[in-house]
């Protein structure tokens, strides 16, 4: 491919982790990289590290620290060879020294027990560095004439007096005038620019990091300092939305934003974009464009200087969670000079930074917010006790700040009146409106934030039609073939006239799609990396579902002999060996029936092997453990840690192996559970990788069972758990435990999505 003129201007590129982390999604960048350069720019290409590697990293230091690296190293370096292999290149060659330096620092934690806040940037940095490196070697190979830049040689960071040394590593700022020397650099550089976000240096050549999501703010500091034509942000989502679209339904597509309003919406909650990188292109007047790689057609939204509509309206609705409220009250503060300096020199003296503030003749409450703040519990009560010396103080933990965003706020307040009911059962424990005009924020609790960012978003923001500000719904991005945001339409929906009909004859029903059941068993029998699956039958064993699940391949797991029985009156001819039988606390009757039935059977604590030691003599058995974390969509579903009953402690895995040996048992898996509806498909991995290690206690392992609690949607927008990532962190660790198998034994996954609940409303 040519290369561009040198007097071209400047167009930046951004684009996140997960828009760095498959090859498809490279294809469409390289697509991109040639369009830019036939509309006369020069693209400049800054990116993020490849998608859940910062979050290795920072896993693999915490372990270091105490001594171990787990498998954090080994899984960051596979995830960079994988996509390596897609690339077709040789990560040794390309990546190797990072690897080898990647080692040496965690060595070097591991030895010291400690991670500075110096060695944390360096370590964070890789995930940056060694993505930027295998892809400008990537695009070298598709005919680009690419130059891999080191961002620390270009931004450099303020030595701000009064920063804590953690804040000027971790979470530094750099200047953004317009750059000549830099300009005439790249200009003098034939190609494409690609360098790194979210890293630079300080003034002794240290390296630091921008804070996390700062890979945006870099893009941004380059083109401001290139006087770029304009910043194009692509991410996962096509735009900025009125809303979380993944929480709330209906949100709209903002396709034109002001600075001052892009600003309120990123600092106010909104994920898209971090706060800090829409001043850089403000004060030089640069467009923002806010695009999706895997929509790439669609226009997204556009940040500007220019207003489309200078109407007042609410623009956008969202949230922060995990807010602390600080309430000071007194009757001395009453024109009393100097209170306030006081009050607020206790906040900065422990280095908390204020957000919002209300005033009042005798009170003055103020929130911290947890994404500008370090905070503890020794730390709040260090503040506790500092303002009591001043007045009386009460701390509230868990509140959330609910922000209606737009312009002209105070001309609307008329409007946004009846929308205000929705607090009527709601304590506000805090309100404020910015002087700018932008914002109207009320301070509530955790538990009704949800709620009330969904009514207020169906009150104030129109559901159709468009204009110059808001273009379609989420819902309408989607489209069955196109499962990148969200799913076709869920069957009851497809098939409402049908259900309509079956209240005919009744006045309630369950019904079941059974086509939905069969698509659950497909996406699960499709799992490469797991062997056998296990439905959970408790999660529902009506006979018609049962039939669905036994001819689509499923085995069986059961809790109870009822169970069991149902099992082989259903379906006579099958194998035992299909049916898994996982008591907990049970009689010994229940585990003489399973084993004079021939069934699988897991223990689940030590008691049985205790007191009926004789009933296991050369019998093969599951032993089912405690990783000691629980995980899952609420707190009463979490099936492992502390105070959970399933399974036995891993620090009683030496008395588990001595007392199967005493009874001459013979365990031939290992199983944990760690919860319900989870939806972080490394889950599993993290399971496996638990099982692995407490498998060298028990020689004749060869089973792994990762057990269920495959999450479904549970919330308007939310997105399904992803099976392909999750088939993809299982299978690296089933080629390297080729002579384990991998099982897993989901229930609500496979009829969850297929239940609907029918009811006749008669007032």
């Amino acid at each position: 491919m040519s290369s561009t003129g040198n007097d071209q201007p400047w167009v930046v590129l951004k684009f996140g982790g997960s828009s760095v982390a498959t090859l498809e999604s490279w294809l469409i960048i390289r697509d991109l990289l040639n369009a830019r350069q036939k509309e006369g720019l020069r693209p400049v290409v800054v990116h993020s590290a490849i998608y859940g590697v910062s979050s290795a990293l920072d896993e693999l230091l915490a372990c270091a620290a105490n001594g171990d690296e787990g498998d954090c190293l080994t899984d960051i370096i596979r995830r960079h060879e994988m996509l390596a292999g897609d690339f077709g290149l040789d990560a040794s060659a390309v990546l190797g020294n990072y690897f080898v330096e990647l080692e040496q620092l965690i060595a070097g934690v591991r030895l010291v027990r400690e991670v500075s806040d110096r060695v944390q940037a360096k370590v964070m940095a890789m995930g940056e560095l060694m993505s930027t490196a295998l892809s400008s070697a990537w695009l070298n190979e598709q005919g680009f004439n690419v130059h891999w830049h080191d961002a620390r040689d270009t931004l450099c960071s303020d030595d701000l007096s009064g920063a804590s040394d953690r804040a000027s590593f971790l979470s530094a700022n750099c200047a953004f005038d317009s750059d000549k020397a830099l300009q005439d650099e790249f200009s003098g550089i034939d190609g494409i620019i690609l360098t790194q976000g979210f890293i630079a240096r300080n003034s002794r050549n240290e390296t630091v990091l921008l804070g996390r999501g700062g890979s945006d703010t870099s893009a941004s500091y380059f083109a401001a300092r290139l006087d770029a034509q304009r910043l194009e942000i692509w991410t996962d989502v096509p735009g900025m939305f009125s809303a979380d679209p993944h929480q709330v339904t209906g949100s709209r597509l903002l396709k034109h934003l002001r600075y001052q309003e892009a600003q309120e919406i990123a600092s106010t909650g909104g994920s898209i974009l971090h706060p800090r990188c829409i001043a850089p292109v403000r004060t030089h007047g640069i467009p923002l464009w806010v695009r999706s790689t895997s929509h790439p057609v669609e226009s997204g939204t556009e940040i500007s200087a220019e207003s489309s509509d200078d109407a007042p309206r609410v623009k956008a609705i969202s949230r922060r969670h995990g807010i602390t409220l600080v309430s000071m009250e007194t009757l001395g503060m009453w024109q009393e000079v100097g209170f306030l300096a006081d009050a607020f020199k206790c906040f900065s003296d422990l280095g908390l930074s204020i957000d919002l503030v209300s005033t009042s003749e005798s009170n003055v409450t103020v929130t911290l917010d947890p994404s500008a703040n370090s905070m503890d519990v020794s730390m709040l009560k260090k503040l506790e006790h500092n303002l009591e010396r001043l007045c009386r103080v009460e701390v509230m933990t868990d509140m959330a700040v609910v922000s209606l965003v737009g312009q002209k706020i105070r001309a609307m307040l008329h409007e946004i009146g009846p929308a205000l009911e929705v607090f009527q059962e709601n304590p506000i424990h805090l309100l404020s409106q910015a002087a700018s005009d932008l914002n109207l924020s009320f301070v509530v609790n955790e538990e009704q934030a949800h709620r009330l960012v969904q009514r207020l978003h169906s009150t104030l923001i129109e559901s159709d039609g468009s204009d110059a500000i808001f273009g379609q719904t989420w819902e309408a991005f989607q489209s069955p073939q196109d499962q990148t945001f969200k799913r076709a339409l869920p069957w009851w929906q497809v098939r409402r006239d049908e259900l309509i009909d079956v209240l005919k004859t009744r006045n309630a029903a369950y019904v079941y799609d059974r086509d939905s059941i069969v698509a659950a068993v497909n996406r699960l029998k499709r799992l490469d990396s797991v062997d056998q699956v296990f439905y959970a039958i408790k999660a529902n064993s009506n006979a018609e579902v049962l039939k669905v699940i036994y001819e689509g391949g499923l085995n069986f797991e059961v809790v109870s002999p009822g169970e069991i029985d149902l099992i082989l009156s259903l379906f006579p001819d099958i194998s035992r060996e299909r049916i898994l039988f996982t008591p907990n606390f049970a009689g010994r009757d229940e585990y003489a029936f399973a084993l004079d039935n021939n069934i699988r059977l897991t223990l689940d604590n030590l008691h049985p092997l205790k007191a009926w030691g004789d009933l296991f003599k050369g019998k093969e058995v599951f032993v089912r453990l405690d990783p000691g974390q629980g995980r899952g969509h609420h707190e009463h579903v979490k099936t492992a840690g502390v105070h959970a009953k399933f399974g036995i402690p891993l620090f009683e895995i030496q008395e588990t192996k001595d007392l199967l040996n005493q009874c001459d048992a013979i365990a031939v898996g290992l199983h944990a559970h760690t919860g319900s509806g989870i939806l972080d498909a490394d889950n599993w991995e993290k399971v496996a990788t638990d099982l692995t290690a407490a498998a060298e206690y028990f020689p004749d392992v060869r089973v792994l069972d990762l057990g269920g609690g495959l999450g479904i949607p549970e919330k308007p927008g939310q997105s399904p758990l992803d099976m392909k990532a999750l088939d993809l962190s299982l299978k690296s660790l089933s080629q390297q435990l080729a002579h384990v198998e991998i099982w897993l034994e989901p229930g609500r996954y496979v009829v969850a999505e297929a239940g609907v609940l029918l009811a006749k409303v008669n007032q």
